[in-house]
């Protein structure tokens, strides 16, 4: 009887211990099938020196055929009429509009000369109700007049507007537009969820001169620009030398100073400065060098405009965290990452967004107590293993680590146009003005991308080229170039 209850204890005992072991092998496999996915990402998403010229040269490529003829490259290499930036001599007060999402921002300046520079700024944000983002163009352009009306009665004493001028306003515009002069363009097409159809192809500033003038208000747009122009802007008024502008946000563009000889398109007088501002819109740049993966693809395949905005894609706060969803809930369904069923919430699409991305790889704590809060908060996962989150913190690093370094090769490419990249005692000083939310907060990504970029520059080289942040320049950037192209300069200069 005793023997037969030893026995039976001891089977018990072996079941159990079976059980372990199963268990640990099921573990084991499904760590080897996640590592094995993590280990296939980073080799695809490799982007090592090499790769980073070849995708440089074809950045240097594609801006040469974009300047030589409207279809000749993915990069459009868009003639933006600035030809004269803010030199700090600008004096008086000036409005800026920047409308770029379902949001917009109206903001005052006073400037006051080298002396004073800007005096004194205020904003405000407005919130663009859902219904006119595909309602009449009327509706929604007397929507931001009555915005702009309401915020020039709140003009306090601080601010002066010089007797005999009326109000000018700088007008950033983030959608792709036909620049016809520059205080006028044509809208191509809607981006960002707006459908006003009515609107395209017509001149959206005479559709905003025209709605100011319905409500009342003695205002004038002297100058539509890009944000990526207003940042380039905004970085001039602050230093002399600055070149190239860079915005690394939720969307992705560069903007250059480039000799009009070198603009073979150009057919129109030349100015005076024989200088234009060329808005690249970089984020459709593409390459058979750029490490694409399926993830890439599939989101590619998947979005609003396939085969479209590829750089962008690669390198932008819209789509880097939607590639590191794609990429857990792969490691969710192949290797049961966070349990034995995959978590519904992982399989909405764009349910983590970079900023998420960001805050999980930032993640110093020792449990990485924040990689957990995210997962739980944003994708419904109550409990991980700190080896689980450790995975999820290096799939944001193989992500990042690309867009940046990629980011670094883009700018990389345009120093090479301007002939910026070779050693020369007389090499002149370069400063990239860079603005951007994925730039500013996700710091891995910002200093990555200024590490490869010293990197490919050489020591040298890399000792004249200065990469300085740049905040505001869509607001503060429209506004100096309304002073620069204010009509009361220009008839000032005409009397002269």
């Amino acid at each position: 009887m005793r023997k037969a209850a030893v026995l039976a204890a001891a089977a018990v005992v072996a079941a159990a211990a079976a059980i372990v072991v199963r268990q640990r092998l099921r573990e084991a496999k499904r760590w080897a099938r996640a590592a094995a996915v993590l280990c296939d990402l980073q080799e695809r998403c490799a982007a090592p020196a090499a790769r980073l010229r070849m995708v440089a040269d074809a950045m240097d490529v594609e801006m040469r055929a974009g300047l030589a003829s409207e279809d000749g490259s993915k990069l459009k290499m868009l003639v933006t009429y600035v030809d004269s930036l803010p030199s700090g001599d600008e004096k008086g007060l000036f409005y800026a509009l920047d409308l770029g999402g379902t949001n917009f921002r109206v903001l005052r300046v006073q400037l006051g000369g080298k002396e004073q520079r800007v005096i004194k700024q205020e904003s405000v944000g407005v919130s663009i109700p859902q219904h006119l983002m595909s309602g009449s163009p009327h509706e929604l352009f007397d929507f931001i007049a009555a915005a702009l009306t309401k915020f020039v009665a709140s003009e306090g004493v601080d601010y002066h507007l010089p007797e005999g001028t009326q109000r000018e306003l700088g007008f950033t515009f983030s959608f792709p537009v036909k620049q016809t002069s520059i205080s006028s363009g044509i809208l191509i097409k809607w981006t960002k969820n707006f459908a006003v159809d009515e609107m395209v192809g017509k001149d959206i500033v005479a559709e905003l001169n025209e709605a100011i003038k319905r409500k009342g208000l003695v205002m004038k747009v002297s100058a539509l620009v890009n944000d990526t122009v207003g940042t380039l802007a905004a970085g001039r008024y602050v230093d002399n030398d600055t070149i190239v502008a860079v915005i690394l946000g939720t969307g992705t563009n560069a903007a250059y100073i480039e000799h009009v000889h070198a603009i073979p398109k150009w057919h129109v007088h030349l100015p005076k400065s024989a200088d234009m501002i060329i808005n690249m819109e970089w984020g459709n740049f593409k390459s058979g060098h750029l490490p694409l993966t399926e993830f890439d693809q599939a989101l590619d395949a998947e979005s609003l405009n396939p085969g479209e905005q590829i750089y962008e894609k690669l390198t932008s706060g819209m789509y880097m965290g939607e590639i590191v969803r794609r990429i857990l809930l792969r490691m969710a369904q192949e290797a049961a990452l966070f349990g034995d069923h995959t978590p519904p919430k992982l399989e909405t699409p764009y349910i983590l967004k970079t900023f998420h991305m960001l805050m999980m790889h930032h993640d110093t704590s020792s449990d990485l107590k924040t990689v957990s809060l995210k997962l739980k908060e944003i994708l419904g996962i109550e409990s991980t293993s700190r080896k689980t989150r450790k995975l999820v913190v290096e799939v944001c690093e193989v992500v990042a680590r690309r867009g940046a370094r990629l980011a670094a090769a883009g700018i990389y490419g345009i120093l090479k146009k301007l002939d910026r990249v070779t050693c020369s005692a007389d090499k002149p000083r370069s400063v990239i003005a860079v603005d951007g939310g994925v730039y500013k907060y996700y710091t891995f990504f910002g200093q990555c991308m200024e590490s490869t970029l010293r990197d490919m520059l050489g020591e040298e080289v890399a000792s004249s080229i200065v990469i300085k942040p740049v905040d505001d320049g869509s607001g503060i950037g429209a506004a100096l170039l309304a002073a620069s192209y204010s009509q009361y300069l220009q008839d000032d200069e005409i009397l002269a």
